[in-house]
């Protein structure tokens, strides 16, 4: 089936056509690096990371652009930088790392290009001289802002009427202003913040005009799939949209816009105001990346999601169950790739209607529960196949099985195999007193044991 995908400007899903199949271009929304990643960062980058990778599985790794940018000017970075008495290029750079291997360990794919704001100052003062020129923006008092009267189709994505969005907006009502509506595009700089020369002086941009900017440079005017959070829609994206057309002469700008919905905490919205804020690195000390992955995986990417310490243990269950299913006999010789193929169908059918994820997990749960019970080793091959490729294309099952189940440091995996190959030696000379001792003694580690009929023994942790 085509793939389908839900596009906010339409309220409605529509099959995917691409302008160009040979390049097809994908801009996401990345973080103002100020400070850790939050959960809800998080399930933007790994919702638009399995529409990334299904992309790129349609049509071909070469023929997918994914372009997601870093914002490191914002007045946000000036308040922590002089809250932490740390220079701006260093706490940009410490988030920087940081957000990039918090979402490593959620299995995101880098993006192919990750521009950066303050590398495109020369390209986003043209942007706005056009934007001047063709009246759609003025300058007053060091300022320069958008004229949002000059755009008849301000707003189409949001669809909020003017006082919502004078409301929404959420900013100071200056004397300059034509319009209260209108937004900065550039803004003057004291001594003490980050600015550059520009025509209305030395200032800095404002956050909109940055990824319209990028967009453009990497994507052309027009491109295919623009991502971010249902947070972004207002005044973020009307706002991009705005400069963009206007920028352009009225051409359009992007032709799909995708939107993942907020996390919630016990139904309530996450905010710091609220102290419910939960990063991502806190997570990863209480339970590994892909279950965390598969936690924000388990609700529709257009659907709130509660996050709960129960969603996370049964997200753990699920991969133990996965991996589990991975372990049984296999052999390569036995796989016959046609059926792997059509028993992961299903997957990737759940994927292509809008990313049904939940759908797709389903699918997943049935391909183990067929592993468990054929005892065709063809079949078996087969399935493990199909449910290792559906898994990967979710981000999910790229690890050695027994290195999940085991999930040990080298040092106790080999102190735990010196202990089976004791356990081992006594059974054989029929002391099963003492191999019984030692199954209970890894039993109150949480370490499981299985003996199989060809007397082996694996083991992994209990969750």
């Amino acid at each position: 089936m085509p793939l389908t995908l839900y596009n906010t400007l339409t309220r409605r899903k529509e099959a995917f056509e691409p302008l160009d199949p040979n390049s097809v271009r994908l801009y996401v929304c990345g973080p103002t690096v100020y400070d850790r990643a939050h959960i809800g960062n998080g399930r933007a980058i790994v919702v638009f990371d399995v529409l990334y990778r299904l992309l790129r599985e349609i049509y071909g790794r070469e023929h997918v652009l994914y372009v997601r940018n870093i914002t490191d000017i914002d007045d946000k970075i000036n308040a922590a930088a002089r809250k932490n008495s740390e220079p701006i290029a260093a706490l940009t750079a410490r988030t920087t790392a940081a957000f990039h291997e918090d979402m490593a360990a959620l299995g995101a794919l880098l993006p192919d290009i990750e521009p950066r704001a303050t590398e495109y100052i020369p390209q986003i003062i043209a942007m706005i001289e056009r934007l001047i020129a063709s009246g759609h923006a003025y300058a007053a008092e060091g300022h320069v802002l958008f004229a949002v009267a000059s755009d008849p189709d301000y707003g189409k994505l949001s669809r909020r009427n003017r006082d919502e969005m004078i409301a929404g907006a959420r900013v100071e009502v200056a004397p300059y202003k034509h319009d209260p509506a209108d937004f900065v595009l550039w803004k003057p700089s004291d001594p003490e913040l980050p600015g550059w020369d520009s025509p209305w002086g030395r200032g800095r941009p404002g956050w909109h005009i940055e990824c319209s900017v990028m967009s453009e440079t990497h994507l052309g005017e027009t491109f295919d799939i623009h991502g971010g959070g249902l947070d972004l829609v207002f005044p973020h994206h009307d706002n991009e949209i705005a400069q963009s057309v206007c920028a352009h002469a009225g051409r359009p700008f992007v032709r799909y816009w995708v939107h993942n919905a907020m996390l919630t905490d016990a139904g309530a919205k996450m905010s710091k105001s609220l102290g419910n804020i939960r990063t991502v690195r806190e997570l990863l000390d209480e339970a590994p990346g892909e279950a965390i992955r598969l936690a924000l995986l388990g609700s529709h990417y257009r659907d709130p999601l509660d996050w709960t310490n129960q969603r996370l243990h049964q997200a753990r269950q699920t991969l133990d169950r996965f991996y589990r299913a991975l372990t049984l006999p296999r052999d390569a010789v036995f796989e016959r790739f046609g059926e792997a193929a059509e028993a992961l169908r299903p997957v990737r059918q759940a994927l292509e209607d809008d990313l049904n994820t939940p759908l797709a997990l389903t699918h997943l749960h049935d391909l183990a529960g067929a592993i468990y019970r054929t005892s065709s080793d063809a079949e078996r091959s087969a399935l493990q196949r199909a449910l290792e490729d559906g898994g990967q294309l979710m981000g999910l099952l790229g690890q050695s099985p027994l290195d999940w189940l085991r999930g040990s440091t080298k040092a106790d995996a080999k102190r735990i195999e010196q202990r089976i190959t004791i356990r081992a030696a006594a059974r054989r000379q029929r002391r099963f007193v003492e191999a019984d001792r030692i199954r209970a003694e890894l039993s109150a580690e949480g370490i499981l044991l299985e003996d199989r009929p060809d007397g082996t023994t694996t083991w992994w942790r209990k969750d």
